[in-house]
């Protein structure tokens, strides 16, 4: 029975991901996984032979105060960090289930596939623990967000991956508990040098490429206590983690070897008070609103601007007062807009935003030069034509918004920064496109506002 309930969880887990896959099921399959989850630690916890059920409920008591804290406290715009501190406990729970085996049991005596999971999940969880803080630090702003490099980085990194995989040889070989320590060591290292000289343009990728890791932590884990339900959990998050790190990378026309060592970010960077000198035309609420008001079709390109303005709602309700007056209204989402993998359709999902509304990159591209007005919400790098037009530029060939072939280009921005590749962007510039400096959100209510007199 035991046996069949697991399955049954591990089937939760399985239709739960499934139904993420979509805007529209994606809250049901958070629930159905949820439930898989909850059966399964329920059932280890009646057949598991507990030791100490009050340091199990104090757990979970502690647990559940932190997370719905978090739950309800954290903005959208620090999501990325709460996932990137979600990868690192995920990492090192795997590593320290791993390490109880190594302090409670007969090494000699260990099989060989039982040592090579414990020093796979405390390899990998360690690694996945100082790397996913290293990354939160980026993102929260605690870490300079710029690659961090020395001379020598990549060699010294080198080294150390040759002497972590000799002393991980070591301690199975000899069933040194001492070399088991020694590997858990050199991995915490090597999370925080494999992370700091990656950018913060870059961070999207190293999270999930982290979730993937952190899954695979998991599932060797599961290995090692013999758990099925932890396998085929582990193995699901590694699996949709990796895949997910494809997707993105091969949407930014990027290796993940370019990812992990080129320190994107670095060269091409221009201040902005060099790009203050150039020439753009400036706009107003009623500017937007004209444009907008007398338009038939318009697309909005939202981008981190809007998530760190909260604006969400307010980019609804114009919406809906340009519908009302006719306008055919869509969103382009771009795979790496954002913080993280589907942060804008979470963002615009907040706001009930209809999901036929949500067009992705194949969709959106080939409507642009249809289209009479784009409204370009906080977004940089996923619109900056020099990635179509420039060869010598960090970011080219990675695919993006063509947004210049529409007739009006509307971009609402606090100035004229750079974004995360820390590039100028070309579009700012262009003859049609005029540049609305703002809050996201004020700028939007006062959009509406106006929209509304004329």
């Amino acid at each position: 029975m035991t046996a069949i309930l697991y399955l049954a969880s591990a089937v939760a887990f399985i239709v739960g991901l499934k139904r993420l896959g979509a805007p529209r099921t994606a809250r049901s399959g958070n629930r159905i996984a949820a439930l898989g989850m909850l059966a399964a630690i329920v059932i280890t916890l009646v057949t598991g032979g507990i030791v100490n059920w009050g340091v199990v409920l104090a757990g979970l008591v502690v647990g559940s105060v932190v997370g719905a804290w978090a739950a309800v406290r954290v903005q959208m715009t620090a999501m990325p960090q709460m996932v990137a501190i979600f990868n690192g406990l995920g990492g090192a729970a795997s590593a320290l289930v791993a390490a109880t085996e190594v302090v409670g049991a007969d090494l000699p005596a260990l099989p060989v596939e039982t040592v090579v999971t414990i020093l796979l999940s405390i390899l990998i969880g360690s690694i996945t623990f100082t790397g996913s803080f290293v990354a939160f630090g980026k993102l929260q702003g605690l870490v300079p967000g710029r690659p961090l490099t020395f001379p020598g980085q990549r060699f010294v990194n080198a080294v150390l991956t040759v002497v972590l995989v000799g002393f991980a040889i070591w301690a199975g070989v000899a069933s040194n508990e001492a070399g088991y320590w020694v590997v858990a060591s050199i991995s915490l290292l090597i999370g925080v040098m494999a992370v700091v000289p990656i950018g913060g343009a870059d961070m999207p990728v190293v999270i999930s490429l982290l979730n993937s890791f952190s899954g695979l932590a998991a599932a060797a884990a599961g290995f090692v206590i013999e758990s099925n339900p932890l396998i085929i959990g582990g193995a699901l998050v590694g699996a949709a983690g990796l895949i997910l790190t494809v997707q993105m990378t091969e949407a930014m026309n990027r290796s993940l070897a370019n990812v992990l060592f080129a320190g994107f970010g670095t060269e091409g960077a221009t201040s902005a008070a060099t790009m203050s000198d150039k020439p753009v035309k400036r706009a107003t609420a009623e500017d937007a609103a004209i444009s907008l008001g007398y338009a038939d079709s318009i697309m909005i390109v939202p981008g981190y601007g809007l998530a760190v303005a909260q604006a969400q709602h307010a980019v609804r309700k114009l919406a809906d007062a340009l519908e009302e007056r006719g306008a055919n209204v869509h969103y382009a989402i771009h795979p790496v807009a954002g913080r993280m993998p589907g942060h804008m359709n979470v963002l615009l999902a907040e706001a009930d935003v209809p999901y036929e509304q949500l067009l992705d990159l194949e969709q959106a591209d080939p409507q642009f030069p249809q289209t009479d007005v784009v409204l370009i919400l906080g977004a940089n790098d996923v619109v900056n034509t020099s990635a179509r037009d420039e060869p010598g530029s960090p970011i080219y060939g990675m695919p993006i918004f063509n947004v210049d072939r529409a007739g009006t280009v509307i971009v609402v921005k606090r100035s004229l920064s750079p974004g995360f590749a820390g590039i100028d962007n070309p579009l700012f510039y262009e003859d049609n496109t005029l540049m609305f400096f703002a809050d996201a959100k004020e700028a939007l209510e006062q959009t509406t506002a106006a929209l509304r007199s004329i």
